[in-house]
Protein backbone atom coordinates (compact mmCIF):
# COMPACT_ATOMS: atom_id res chain seq x y z
CA UNK A 1 0.00 0.00 0.00
CA UNK A 2 1.15 3.57 -0.93
CA UNK A 3 0.72 6.07 1.92
CA UNK A 4 0.93 9.91 2.07
CA UNK A 5 2.16 11.03 5.51
CA UNK A 6 1.06 14.59 6.15
CA UNK A 7 2.60 16.23 9.62
CA UNK A 8 4.19 19.39 10.28
CA UNK A 9 6.87 17.87 12.45
CA UNK A 10 9.05 14.85 11.95
CA UNK A 11 12.57 14.46 13.30
CA UNK A 12 14.95 16.05 13.58
CA UNK A 13 12.17 18.58 13.70
CA UNK A 14 10.61 17.39 16.99
CA UNK A 15 7.91 19.70 18.53
CA UNK A 16 5.70 17.57 20.62
CA UNK A 17 5.27 14.26 20.38
CA UNK A 18 3.74 14.17 17.12
CA UNK A 19 7.03 13.84 15.53
CA UNK A 20 8.20 10.72 17.34
CA UNK A 21 5.29 8.50 16.75
CA UNK A 22 4.77 9.70 13.09
CA UNK A 23 8.62 8.14 12.14
CA UNK A 24 8.50 5.64 13.82
CA UNK A 25 5.02 4.15 12.77
CA UNK A 26 6.34 5.50 8.97
CA UNK A 27 9.50 3.18 9.69
CA UNK A 28 7.17 0.30 11.08
CA UNK A 29 5.04 0.55 7.94
CA UNK A 30 7.85 0.28 5.55
CA UNK A 31 9.02 -3.21 7.38
CA UNK A 32 5.71 -4.74 6.91
CA UNK A 33 5.72 -3.95 2.90
CA UNK A 34 4.07 -0.84 2.78
CA UNK A 35 5.37 2.37 1.10
CA UNK A 36 5.59 5.29 2.54
CA UNK A 37 5.53 9.04 1.92
CA UNK A 38 5.97 11.58 4.57
CA UNK A 39 5.53 15.43 3.75
CA UNK A 40 6.59 17.92 6.53
CA UNK A 41 8.51 21.28 7.47
CA UNK A 42 11.55 22.04 6.03
CA UNK A 43 13.89 23.94 8.41
CA UNK A 44 17.63 25.30 7.63
CA UNK A 45 20.20 22.50 7.55
CA UNK A 46 17.55 19.89 6.46
CA UNK A 47 17.92 18.16 3.01
CA UNK A 48 14.14 19.36 1.26
CA UNK A 49 14.16 15.31 -0.30
CA UNK A 50 15.65 12.43 1.41
CA UNK A 51 14.94 8.55 2.17
CA UNK A 52 15.86 6.94 5.80
CA UNK A 53 15.25 3.90 6.63
CA UNK A 54 13.10 3.58 3.71
CA UNK A 55 10.47 6.20 4.68
CA UNK A 56 10.38 9.01 1.40
CA UNK A 57 10.79 12.34 3.58
CA UNK A 58 9.94 15.78 1.58
CA UNK A 59 10.50 18.91 3.35
CA UNK A 60 8.64 22.02 2.26
CA UNK A 61 9.09 25.41 3.45
CA UNK A 62 5.45 28.12 3.60
CA UNK A 63 5.01 30.20 0.80
CA UNK A 64 7.59 32.81 0.49
CA UNK A 65 6.54 36.62 2.46
CA UNK A 66 6.71 37.10 6.43
CA UNK A 67 3.28 35.47 7.51
CA UNK A 68 1.06 37.48 9.58
CA UNK A 69 0.69 35.56 12.64
CA UNK A 70 0.99 32.07 13.03
CA UNK A 71 -1.84 30.97 11.46
CA UNK A 72 -1.10 32.20 8.51
CA UNK A 73 2.07 30.73 8.37
CA UNK A 74 -0.14 27.27 8.85
CA UNK A 75 -1.80 28.44 5.71
CA UNK A 76 0.98 28.87 3.97
CA UNK A 77 2.53 25.61 4.99
CA UNK A 78 -0.60 23.49 3.95
CA UNK A 79 -0.57 25.25 0.56
CA UNK A 80 2.89 24.15 -0.25
CA UNK A 81 2.42 20.67 0.55
CA UNK A 82 -0.77 20.26 -1.01
CA UNK A 83 1.42 21.44 -3.98
CA UNK A 84 4.47 18.98 -3.09
CA UNK A 85 1.63 16.36 -2.41
CA UNK A 86 -0.02 17.19 -6.12
CA UNK A 87 3.28 16.58 -7.64
CA UNK A 88 4.20 13.28 -5.86
CA UNK A 89 0.48 12.04 -6.79
CA UNK A 90 0.50 12.50 -10.35
CA UNK A 91 4.18 10.43 -10.50
CA UNK A 92 2.87 7.21 -8.93
CA UNK A 93 -0.37 7.83 -7.14
CA UNK A 94 -1.50 7.09 -3.61
CA UNK A 95 -3.84 4.57 -1.85
CA UNK A 96 -4.68 6.67 0.91
CA UNK A 97 -3.34 10.29 3.08
CA UNK A 98 -3.04 10.23 6.11
CA UNK A 99 -3.20 13.29 8.29
CA UNK A 100 -1.67 14.08 11.98
CA UNK A 101 -3.39 16.94 13.87
CA UNK A 102 -5.06 19.88 12.71
CA UNK A 103 -1.72 22.04 11.45
CA UNK A 104 -2.28 19.74 8.17
CA UNK A 105 -5.67 19.53 8.04
CA UNK A 106 -6.02 21.84 5.09
CA UNK A 107 -3.23 19.64 3.34
CA UNK A 108 -4.91 16.62 4.04
CA UNK A 109 -8.19 17.90 2.67
CA UNK A 110 -7.11 19.46 -0.68
CA UNK A 111 -5.58 16.32 -1.45
CA UNK A 112 -8.59 14.01 -0.33
CA UNK A 113 -10.41 16.04 -2.70
CA UNK A 114 -7.80 16.27 -6.20
CA UNK A 115 -7.07 12.71 -6.05
CA UNK A 116 -10.30 11.35 -4.81
CA UNK A 117 -8.68 9.30 -2.23
CA UNK A 118 -9.31 8.03 1.63
CA UNK A 119 -8.34 10.59 4.34
CA UNK A 120 -7.12 8.84 7.91
CA UNK A 121 -6.84 11.73 10.45
CA UNK A 122 -4.87 11.14 13.84
CA UNK A 123 -5.89 13.59 16.19
CA UNK A 124 -3.24 13.62 19.27
CA UNK A 125 -4.67 15.88 21.79
CA UNK A 126 -7.86 18.33 21.07
CA UNK A 127 -7.42 22.32 22.06
CA UNK A 128 -10.63 21.80 24.03
CA UNK A 129 -8.92 19.48 25.86
CA UNK A 130 -5.77 21.08 25.96
CA UNK A 131 -7.19 24.48 27.56
CA UNK A 132 -10.53 22.68 29.38
CA UNK A 133 -12.59 24.63 26.83
CA UNK A 134 -12.23 27.22 24.04
CA UNK A 135 -12.32 30.56 25.63
CA UNK A 136 -10.87 32.84 22.98
CA UNK A 137 -10.88 33.35 19.22
CA UNK A 138 -7.58 31.48 18.45
CA UNK A 139 -8.83 28.53 20.67
CA UNK A 140 -12.20 28.79 18.72
CA UNK A 141 -10.31 28.47 15.27
CA UNK A 142 -8.35 26.16 15.95
CA UNK A 143 -11.22 23.82 17.40
CA UNK A 144 -13.16 24.34 14.05
CA UNK A 145 -10.29 22.78 11.72
CA UNK A 146 -10.17 20.29 14.92
CA UNK A 147 -13.46 19.87 13.90
CA UNK A 148 -13.76 20.02 9.86
CA UNK A 149 -10.62 17.15 9.73
CA UNK A 150 -12.55 14.80 11.48
CA UNK A 151 -15.27 15.50 9.37
CA UNK A 152 -13.38 14.96 6.51
CA UNK A 153 -12.22 12.04 7.10
CA UNK A 154 -13.28 8.57 6.83
CA UNK A 155 -11.70 7.26 9.70
CA UNK A 156 -10.50 9.00 12.73
CA UNK A 157 -7.95 7.40 15.16
CA UNK A 158 -6.95 8.49 18.61
CA UNK A 159 -3.85 7.06 20.94
CA UNK A 160 -6.57 6.22 24.25
CA UNK A 161 -10.34 5.55 25.42
CA UNK A 162 -9.48 8.72 26.90
CA UNK A 163 -9.42 10.83 23.90
CA UNK A 164 -11.64 8.90 22.44
CA UNK A 165 -14.43 9.85 25.05
CA UNK A 166 -12.93 13.64 24.01
CA UNK A 167 -13.12 13.79 20.53
CA UNK A 168 -16.71 11.83 20.35
CA UNK A 169 -17.98 14.56 22.90
CA UNK A 170 -15.72 17.53 21.88
CA UNK A 171 -16.70 16.74 17.75
CA UNK A 172 -19.73 14.97 18.40
CA UNK A 173 -18.41 11.92 16.18
CA UNK A 174 -19.96 9.00 15.75
CA UNK A 175 -18.60 6.21 17.60
CA UNK A 176 -18.08 3.62 14.33
CA UNK A 177 -16.00 6.10 12.88
CA UNK A 178 -13.26 6.35 15.49
CA UNK A 179 -10.65 3.57 16.54
CA UNK A 180 -8.56 3.31 19.11
CA UNK A 181 -4.62 2.86 18.28
CA UNK A 182 -2.04 3.78 21.01
CA UNK A 183 1.23 4.78 20.41
CA UNK A 184 4.24 2.70 20.49
CA UNK A 185 7.80 2.81 21.23
CA UNK A 186 11.18 1.42 19.74
CA UNK A 187 12.22 0.52 23.37
CA UNK A 188 16.39 -0.18 22.04
CA UNK A 189 16.02 3.33 20.90
CA UNK A 190 16.52 4.82 24.66
CA UNK A 191 18.89 2.28 26.34
CA UNK A 192 22.17 2.62 27.01
CA UNK A 193 24.78 0.23 27.33
CA UNK A 194 25.80 1.88 31.09
CA UNK A 195 25.38 5.83 32.69
CA UNK A 196 27.83 8.26 31.56
CA UNK A 197 29.41 9.93 35.02
CA UNK A 198 30.27 12.94 32.71
CA UNK A 199 26.30 13.57 31.93
CA UNK A 200 25.83 12.90 35.52
CA UNK A 201 28.35 15.64 36.34
CA UNK A 202 26.50 18.18 33.67
CA UNK A 203 23.05 18.45 35.44
CA UNK A 204 23.46 16.65 38.74
CA UNK A 205 26.34 17.00 41.80
CA UNK A 206 27.68 13.73 42.71
CA UNK A 207 24.76 11.67 45.29
CA UNK A 208 22.23 13.82 44.46
CA UNK A 209 18.66 11.54 43.48
CA UNK A 210 17.53 12.91 40.23
CA UNK A 211 13.99 13.55 39.51
CA UNK A 212 13.54 13.84 35.57
CA UNK A 213 10.91 15.06 33.22
CA UNK A 214 11.48 16.00 29.53
CA UNK A 215 8.49 17.23 27.78
CA UNK A 216 7.01 20.71 26.02
CA UNK A 217 6.93 23.58 29.17
CA UNK A 218 3.52 24.20 28.58
CA UNK A 219 1.29 24.27 31.82
CA UNK A 220 -0.75 21.62 30.98
CA UNK A 221 2.48 19.13 31.02
CA UNK A 222 2.20 20.09 34.93
CA UNK A 223 5.99 21.25 35.52
CA UNK A 224 5.06 23.48 38.06
CA UNK A 225 3.39 20.93 40.24
CA UNK A 226 6.47 19.42 40.79
CA UNK A 227 8.60 22.42 41.33
CA UNK A 228 5.76 22.87 44.28
CA UNK A 229 6.45 19.49 45.57
CA UNK A 230 10.12 19.95 45.58
CA UNK A 231 10.43 21.63 49.26
CA UNK A 232 8.31 18.35 50.68
CA UNK A 233 10.77 15.93 48.78
CA UNK A 234 14.24 18.30 50.21
CA UNK A 235 13.05 17.96 53.72
CA UNK A 236 13.03 13.98 53.30
CA UNK A 237 16.17 13.41 50.80
CA UNK A 238 18.41 16.81 51.17
CA UNK A 239 20.30 15.28 47.97
CA UNK A 240 17.76 15.66 45.19
CA UNK A 241 17.57 17.40 42.07
CA UNK A 242 15.01 18.38 39.45
CA UNK A 243 16.23 17.88 35.97
CA UNK A 244 13.93 19.62 33.71
CA UNK A 245 14.38 19.12 30.25
CA UNK A 246 12.38 20.51 27.41
CA UNK A 247 11.76 24.14 25.89
CA UNK A 248 8.24 25.90 25.37
CA UNK A 249 6.43 29.32 26.22
CA UNK A 250 5.86 28.03 30.06
CA UNK A 251 9.53 28.40 30.64
CA UNK A 252 9.92 31.76 32.30
CA UNK A 253 7.40 31.26 34.22
CA UNK A 254 8.44 27.74 35.46
CA UNK A 255 11.91 30.00 36.34
CA UNK A 256 10.21 32.51 38.12
CA UNK A 257 8.63 29.81 40.25
CA UNK A 258 11.64 28.51 41.07
CA UNK A 259 13.01 31.09 41.98
CA UNK A 260 10.97 32.65 44.03
CA UNK A 261 10.07 29.41 45.91
CA UNK A 262 13.74 29.57 46.90
CA UNK A 263 14.17 26.30 44.85
CA UNK A 264 16.22 27.26 42.26
CA UNK A 265 19.22 25.66 43.84
CA UNK A 266 17.74 22.36 43.43
CA UNK A 267 16.48 22.39 39.95
CA UNK A 268 18.47 22.25 36.45
CA UNK A 269 16.46 23.66 33.44
CA UNK A 270 18.37 21.33 30.61
CA UNK A 271 16.19 23.60 27.98
CA UNK A 272 16.54 21.37 24.22
CA UNK A 273 18.76 18.10 24.80
CA UNK A 274 19.55 15.34 21.98
CA UNK A 275 18.51 11.98 22.14
CA UNK A 276 21.80 10.56 23.54
CA UNK A 277 21.94 12.77 26.63
CA UNK A 278 17.89 12.14 27.31
CA UNK A 279 18.86 8.50 27.02
CA UNK A 280 21.72 9.02 29.57
CA UNK A 281 19.28 10.71 32.00
CA UNK A 282 16.67 8.16 31.73
CA UNK A 283 19.56 5.81 33.26
CA UNK A 284 20.79 8.21 35.76
CA UNK A 285 17.30 9.23 37.29
CA UNK A 286 15.75 7.66 40.49
CA UNK A 287 12.31 8.42 39.06
CA UNK A 288 11.18 9.89 35.88
CA UNK A 289 8.14 12.41 36.75
CA UNK A 290 4.91 13.06 34.67
CA UNK A 291 3.01 15.27 36.60
CA UNK A 292 0.23 16.42 33.53
CA UNK A 293 -2.86 18.56 33.87
CA UNK A 294 -3.80 17.03 30.66
CA UNK A 295 -2.44 13.85 28.67
CA UNK A 296 -4.48 12.30 25.95
CA UNK A 297 -1.59 9.17 25.84
CA UNK A 298 1.86 9.97 27.58
CA UNK A 299 4.55 9.25 25.52
CA UNK A 300 7.08 10.12 28.13
CA UNK A 301 5.73 7.60 30.00
CA UNK A 302 6.47 4.25 28.12
CA UNK A 303 10.25 5.90 27.38
CA UNK A 304 10.95 5.75 30.51
CA UNK A 305 9.46 2.45 31.03
CA UNK A 306 11.49 1.52 28.44
CA UNK A 307 14.79 2.70 30.30
CA UNK A 308 13.59 0.91 33.62
CA UNK A 309 12.67 4.09 35.29
CA UNK A 310 10.48 4.60 37.64
CA UNK A 311 7.63 6.33 36.57
CA UNK A 312 5.57 8.34 38.89
CA UNK A 313 2.74 10.34 36.81
CA UNK A 314 -0.55 12.03 37.16
CA UNK A 315 -3.83 10.20 37.16
CA UNK A 316 -5.34 11.63 34.56
CA UNK A 317 -5.58 10.43 30.48
CA UNK A 318 -3.58 8.11 28.58
CA UNK A 319 -1.34 7.42 31.60
CA UNK A 320 -4.29 6.08 33.74
CA UNK A 321 -4.34 3.38 30.79
CA UNK A 322 -0.53 2.51 30.50
CA UNK A 323 0.55 2.99 33.95
CA UNK A 324 -0.89 0.63 36.75
CA UNK A 325 -0.70 2.14 40.02
CA UNK A 326 1.39 -0.16 42.34
CA UNK A 327 2.07 -2.54 39.47
CA UNK A 328 4.46 -1.16 37.01
CA UNK A 329 4.39 2.54 38.27
CA UNK A 330 3.05 4.71 40.72
CA UNK A 331 0.27 7.35 39.66
CA UNK A 332 -1.32 10.31 41.60
CA UNK A 333 -3.93 12.71 41.69
CA UNK A 334 -4.08 15.78 39.05
CA UNK A 335 -2.36 18.91 40.38
CA UNK A 336 -1.80 17.59 43.91
CA UNK A 337 1.36 18.55 45.00
CA UNK A 338 1.20 16.84 48.10
CA UNK A 339 0.59 13.35 46.87
CA UNK A 340 3.52 13.66 44.49
CA UNK A 341 5.99 14.30 47.08
CA UNK A 342 4.71 11.56 48.67
CA UNK A 343 5.23 9.04 46.33
CA UNK A 344 8.50 10.32 44.40
CA UNK A 345 9.48 10.14 48.49
CA UNK A 346 8.58 6.44 48.43
CA UNK A 347 10.48 5.54 45.39
CA UNK A 348 13.41 6.93 46.78
CA UNK A 349 13.25 5.55 50.03
CA UNK A 350 12.26 2.03 49.11
CA UNK A 351 14.45 1.10 45.98
CA UNK A 352 12.92 -2.79 46.30
CA UNK A 353 9.56 -1.24 45.28
CA UNK A 354 11.19 1.12 42.92
CA UNK A 355 13.01 -2.14 40.75
CA UNK A 356 9.87 -4.54 41.02
CA UNK A 357 7.91 -1.29 39.29
CA UNK A 358 10.57 -0.87 36.81
CA UNK A 359 10.90 -4.76 36.12
CA UNK A 360 7.19 -5.14 35.18
CA UNK A 361 7.20 -1.97 33.45
CA UNK A 362 10.10 -3.26 30.71
CA UNK A 363 7.74 -6.52 30.36
CA UNK A 364 4.93 -4.61 30.05
CA UNK A 365 6.12 -2.18 27.33
CA UNK A 366 7.74 -5.65 25.86
CA UNK A 367 4.19 -7.32 25.16
CA UNK A 368 1.87 -4.64 24.47
CA UNK A 369 3.87 -1.34 22.75
CA UNK A 370 6.10 -2.65 20.25
CA UNK A 371 5.66 -0.90 16.65
CA UNK A 372 5.28 -4.00 14.75
CA UNK A 373 2.68 -5.03 16.40
CA UNK A 374 1.23 -1.14 16.23
CA UNK A 375 1.93 -0.74 12.39
CA UNK A 376 -0.13 -3.93 11.85
CA UNK A 377 -3.05 -2.52 13.61
CA UNK A 378 -3.17 0.77 11.60
CA UNK A 379 -2.67 -1.51 8.50
CA UNK A 380 -5.89 -3.23 9.48
CA UNK A 381 -7.90 -0.06 9.43
CA UNK A 382 -6.10 1.36 6.04
CA UNK A 383 -7.16 -1.76 3.75
CA UNK A 384 -10.50 -1.47 5.74
CA UNK A 385 -10.83 1.87 4.34
CA UNK A 386 -9.15 1.55 1.08
CA UNK A 387 -10.52 -1.89 0.33
CA UNK A 388 -14.15 -0.89 0.81
CA UNK A 389 -17.32 -0.79 -1.53
CA UNK A 390 -17.34 3.27 -0.67
CA UNK A 391 -13.49 4.06 -1.09
CA UNK A 392 -14.02 2.10 -4.53
CA UNK A 393 -16.82 4.15 -5.67
CA UNK A 394 -15.42 7.27 -4.17
CA UNK A 395 -11.78 6.95 -6.25
CA UNK A 396 -14.55 6.24 -9.25
CA UNK A 397 -16.36 9.20 -8.97
CA UNK A 398 -19.36 8.12 -7.72
CA UNK A 399 -21.71 10.54 -6.42
CA UNK A 400 -23.84 8.78 -3.92
CA UNK A 401 -21.35 9.37 -1.51
CA UNK A 402 -21.49 13.19 -1.87
CA UNK A 403 -24.11 13.79 0.56
CA UNK A 404 -23.71 12.80 4.75
CA UNK A 405 -22.97 9.59 5.35
CA UNK A 406 -23.56 5.88 4.03
CA UNK A 407 -22.84 1.77 4.86
CA UNK A 408 -19.82 0.24 3.38
CA UNK A 409 -18.27 -2.84 4.28
CA UNK A 410 -19.70 -2.99 7.48
CA UNK A 411 -18.73 0.29 8.54
CA UNK A 412 -19.85 4.01 8.50
CA UNK A 413 -18.08 5.94 5.67
CA UNK A 414 -17.92 9.83 6.03
CA UNK A 415 -17.59 12.27 3.56
CA UNK A 416 -17.94 16.26 3.65
CA UNK A 417 -18.73 16.93 -0.19
CA UNK A 418 -21.69 18.95 1.04
CA UNK A 419 -21.92 21.92 3.84
CA UNK A 420 -21.36 20.53 6.91
CA UNK A 421 -23.57 20.99 10.02
CA UNK A 422 -23.13 23.67 12.65
CA UNK A 423 -19.64 22.48 14.84
CA UNK A 424 -21.38 21.81 18.24
CA UNK A 425 -19.31 22.33 21.35
CA UNK A 426 -20.28 20.78 24.98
Amino acid sequence: MRILMLTWEYPPRVVGGIAHVVSELSRALVQEGDEVTVITTLEENLPAHEEKDGVMIHRVAPYHGRPLNFFAWVHQLNLAMMEQGVRLGLEQPFDLVHAHDWLVAYAGKGLKHIFRLPLIASIHATEFGRNHGLHNDAQRYIGEVEWSLTYEAWRVICNSRYMREEIEGVFNLPPDKISIVPNGIRAEAFRVSSPDPGVRRQFAAPGEKILFFIGRLVREKGVQVLLQALPQIEERFPGVRAVIAGQGPYGEELHRLSLHSGIDRRVTFAGYIDEETRNQLYALADAAVFPSLYEPFGLVALEAMATGTPVVVSDTGGFAETVEHGVNGVRVAVENAAALADQICLLLGNPDLARRLSQRALKDVAEHYGWPAIARRYEEIYQRVVYSTGARRWREGGSSLESASRKGEGETVYQASSPPPRYSRP
